[in-house]
């Protein structure tokens, strides 16, 4: 199967940071295209309200460098393989970085970049023996930071140059890899800051408008999702967006 022609019909995904406001969606979605869903956070009870029947639920933390292993050995015990990793996980921070801890900072890098490498190098594996996929929810601020996000803006920006590396890297173990980079999505992590205010900001994105997209280009292959890809043509399975926005605090608390 190419991923060009991949279909997620018992495909078995596990969504890191499942329990928030865009991996919910995302399980969601791809249960709805036929998947087997395993849900992975660091609050099971969150997990547990998803609303995806017959999902398994998998106590995770992303900033652990184990976190790998026991999603790899949930997936063998529960399904014998694992088809597909999404990763909805992040957290954010405002302010200036004069006035951000470097506590807050080192969060910010261990949540967003760190933790999901160090996941994703305990499951290549399991995803090149299914000839899998990858997908990671960057940011808009990837590719234009902005001021009073420099530690989140730059710690987006490493993710997705780690995807940009891994499109090729993984390519030849037939592991396609995905980075998505919508506009400020109104999932609630911007009021959940790890520092700081949110500034105000316009209206986002509908979380379902944004999972839809991400669900598409797992099907169509595809290996960038930039952020107009998001807003540009008619929104997919009846989604809409709620507005526009600029800082991409689209992510869910891991």
């Amino acid at each position: 199967m190419t991923p060009s022609d991949r279909s997620l019909s018992d495909a078995v995904v596990a969504v890191i940071g499942g329990g928030g406001g865009l991996g919910g969606p995302i399980a969601r979605q791809l249960a709805g295209q036929g998947a087997h869903v395993l849900l992975a956070g660091p609050r099971v009870e969150r997990l547990a309200q998803v609303g995806v029947e017959d999902a398994v639920c998998v106590e995770l933390d992303i900033r652990d460098p184990r976190a790998g292993d026991r999603l790899s050995a949930c997936a063998v015990e529960q399904f014998g393989r694992l088809d597909g990793v999404i990763n909805a996980a992040g957290v954010v921070a405002f302010g200036s970085l004069v006035d951000t801890d470097d506590a807050v900072i080192e969060e910010l890098f261990l949540t967003n970049v760190i933790g999901p490498l160090w996941l994703l190098k305990r499951l290549v594996p399991l995803l090149a023996d299914s000839r899998g996929f990858v997908v990671n929810v960057s940011a808009v601020v990837a590719e234009q930071p902005m001021a009073n996000l420099a530690a989140y803006s730059s710690s987006k920006a490493a993710l997705t140059a780690a995807d940009r590396a891994l499109t090729r890297e993984l390519r030849r173990l037939g592991i396609s890899v995905c980075d998505a980079r919508p506009p400020h999505t109104e999932t609630g992590l911007a009021q959940r800051p790890l520092a700081g205010t949110a500034p105000s900001l316009p209206v986002g994105l509908a979380p379902d408008l944004v999972a839809a997209r991400i669900v598409d280009a797992v099907l169509t292959g595809t290996t960038e999702l930039a952020p107009e890809d998001f807003t540009a043509g008619p929104a997919p399975r009846g989604s809409a967006p709620t507005g526009t926005a600029s800082t991409g605090t689209e992510g869910a608390a891991p």
